[in-house]
C-alpha cells in the first residue's frame, strides 16, 4: 500500500511536471510577468503621468511604461489610481509590478520600497492665488497647507516643521493634484504644494496660480517597486533606462510632454485665456470649417493664428505679411486668397497653407513631430527646416524627431553651420520659440474646450 501510494504520488508529480506544475521553486517576478503576458503598472491619473486623450491613452509615464513592456515582450496594463495610499498599498500587496508616477526619492520611502534609476528631476513649489499676499517662507503662511496624503509634499512639510514648529497642514485622499490647484483658484484652500512640471502644465490655462517659494530645488524621480529579494524584474530597470536615455527616446518624451512649457509669462497667458473667451468666438466657426476641410485640429489652427496675429484680422508686420493668419502676398496668391484682410479668406488660406506644409514634411516623420516641423516651416520656411533636418542627421541626431531637430534649428543663425546649407541663414531660434508658443496655446485651447470653458465649446 505504501509502495502504491508512493508510485501514485510519483505519477501525479510526473503528470504535473508535463504541464509545468511539479517545479517546487515558485516563479520569480519576471517569469510571472512573462507568463501572464502583461506588465501591471500603477500610476496616478494626471496630465504629467497618464490620462485619456481625445482618441487614446496618453501621458509621459504611460509611454515610458509602454516602452518597458515592449522591451520585455509583454503587453502593458496601466492601472490608474486617484490617491497615493491605494497606489502604494497595491504595490505592497503585489497587485501591480511597478509604480510609474513621477515619484520622488525619499529616504523614508526607501526603507519600504525600492527605487529604480533616476530619470528626471523636479522641484516642489508652494503655490497660492495671484493677487493675494505672497508668503516668502513658512513663517509667513496665514493658513494650513493642503497636500495629498502620503505624498512627498507631506514628507517635505514634516521635515520643514523641525525648523518651523508653527507650520500646519492638512491632507486629503478625496482630491487629486489638479483639484487642489482648482481649490486654490476657487479660494477654497489657501496653499498647496505641487511638482514643478505639473504646475507648468496647469498654468497653461490657469495663469492665476503663483509660486510663493520653492520647497525643494532638485528632487530625483524614479519608478518604485516592492522591496523583496527577487531582483529579476528590478535588475532590468537600469539597462532599460540607460537604453532610452542613450537612444534619445527619453529626451523625445520629455520634449513631447514638457518641452514647450518651461517658459511661463503671466501677462501673455492671462491675455490669451481672456482672448479665447472674448475674441475667438468671432472666428471659431471659420477655424472649425476650414480645419475640417483640410484635416487639421481647429484648435491648432486657432493657436497658430493667435501666435501670428493675436486674432487680429487687420494685423500687419513690417515685412508686409497681413491678416489673421499673417500671409505674405505670394503665399496668399498661391492658396487663393484675394483679400488678406478678410478673416474668412485668410483663415481658409492659412489652413490650406499649413496642410500643404504638413504634406511636404518627409513621409517617414510621424505625428506629432510632423506637425511641429510644419509649424516651424510656417515661420521660417520649409527650405530652412529641411536644412535643419540634414544638419541633425549630420550631427548624429534623429531627423525624424522634433526633439532633435529643435536643437539644431538655432544653429542656422551661426555662419559656421548655415554656410554649408542650401538655404543659408535663418532665425531658427525664433522658429523654436514660435512652435513652443503655439503648442502652449493649443494645449490651453484643448483644455478650455473640453472643459466647457469656451463660450461655444461642448465641454465634452
Amino acid at each position: 500500500m505504501v509502495i502504491f501510494r508512493l508510485f501514485g504520488l510519483v505519477a501525479i508529480c510526473i503528470a504535473l511536471a508535463l504541464v509545468g506544475g511539479c517545479d517546487k521553486t515558485p516563479p520569480n517576478q519576471l517569469q510571472q510577468v512573462k507568463a501572464n503576458d502583461r506588465l501591471k503598472v500603477g500610476t496616478l491619473v494626471g496630465p504629467a503621468t497618464y490620462y485619456q486623450g481625445p482618441t487614446e491613452e496618453e501621458g509621459f509615464e504611460f509611454e515610458l511604461a509602454g516602452a518597458f513592456a515592449q522591451e520585455l515582450g509583454v503587453k502593458l496594463e496601466i492601472i490608474p489610481f486617484f490617491n497615493l495610499e491605494k497606489l502604494f498599498e497595491s504595490l505592497e500587496q503585489g497587485q501591480i509590478d511597478v509604480i510609474a508616477s513621477g515619484i520622488s526619492y525619499h529616504s523614508s520611502r526607501a526603507k519600504t520600497f525600492r527605487f529604480g534609476p533616476y530619470y528626471r528631476e523636479i522641484s516642489q513649489k508652494l503655490v497660492y492665488k495671484q493677487g493675494k499676499s505672497r508668503p516668502r517662507h513658512y513663517g509667513q503662511l496665514e493658513a494650513p497647507v493642503t497636500v495629498l496624503a502620503n505624498s512627498h509634499h507631506l514628507l517635505s512639510l514634516q521635515e520643514a516643521k523641525i525648523g518651523n514648529p508653527n507650520l500646519n497642514w492638512q491632507t486629503t485622499t478625496l482630491l487629486d493634484q489638479e483639484e487642489l490647484l482648482l481649490g486654490i483658484l476657487n479660494e477654497e484652500i489657501e496653499y498647496t504644494i505641487v511638482d514643478s512640471h505639473s504646475l507648468a502644465l496647469f498654468r497653461r490655462y490657469h495663469p492665476n496660480l503663483s509660486i510663493a517659494f520653492s520647497v525643494t530645488q532638485s528632487d530625483p524621480i524614479a519608478w518604485v517597486m516592492k522591496r523583496h529579494a527577487d531582483d529579476s524584474l528590478y535588475a532590468l530597470l537600469m539597462p532599460f533606462f540607460a537604453k532610452v536615455q542613450y537612444s534619445g527616446q527619453l529626451a523625445a518624451l520629455e520634449e513631447k510632454y514638457f518641452g514647450h512649457v518651461t517658459r511661463f509669462n503671466y501677462v501673455n497667458t492671462v491675455a490669451f485665456v481672456e482672448a479665447s473667451k472674448q475674441t475667438l468666438p468671432k472666428y471659431a466657426e471659420w477655424f472649425k470649417t476650414y480645419s475640417k476641410q483640410y484635416n487639421i485640429d481647429w484648435r491648432l489652427l486657432a493657436a497658430l493664428s493667435y501666435q501670428e496675429s493675436m486674432w487680429n484680422p487687420r494685423a500687419k508686420s513690417p515685412t508686409g505679411v497681413r491678416g489673421i493668419m499673417m500671409l505674405t502676398q505670394s503665399t496668399a496668391k498661391s492658396v487663393g486668397v484675394k483679400h488678406r484682410l478678410k478673416p474668412e479668406q485668410n483663415i481658409r488660406g492659412g489652413a490650406r497653407y499649413l496642410a500643404n506644409l504638413i504634406s511636404r514634411v518627409p513621409d517617414e516623420i510621424t505625428n506629432p513631430d510632423r506637425t511641429w516641423l510644419a509649424l516651424a516651416a510656417y515661420n521660417v520656411g520649409m527650405g530652412h527646416v529641411r536644412d535643419a533636418l540634414k544638419l541633425t542627421a549630420q550631427q548624429g541626431g534623429d531627423p525624424n524627431s522634433w526633439a532633435d531637430v529643435k536643437k539644431r534649428l538655432p544653429l542656422l543663425t551661426k555662419k559656421r553651420y548655415y554656410r554649408s546649407t542650401r538655404y543659408g541663414y535663418a532665425r531658427g531660434d525664433v522658429a523654436v520659440h514660435y512652435v513652443d508658443n503655439i503648442r502652449r496655446y493649443f494645449d490651453a485651447l484643448v483644455w478650455l474646450d473640453e472643459n466647457g470653458a469656451l463660450p461655444f465649446s461642448s465641454g465634452e
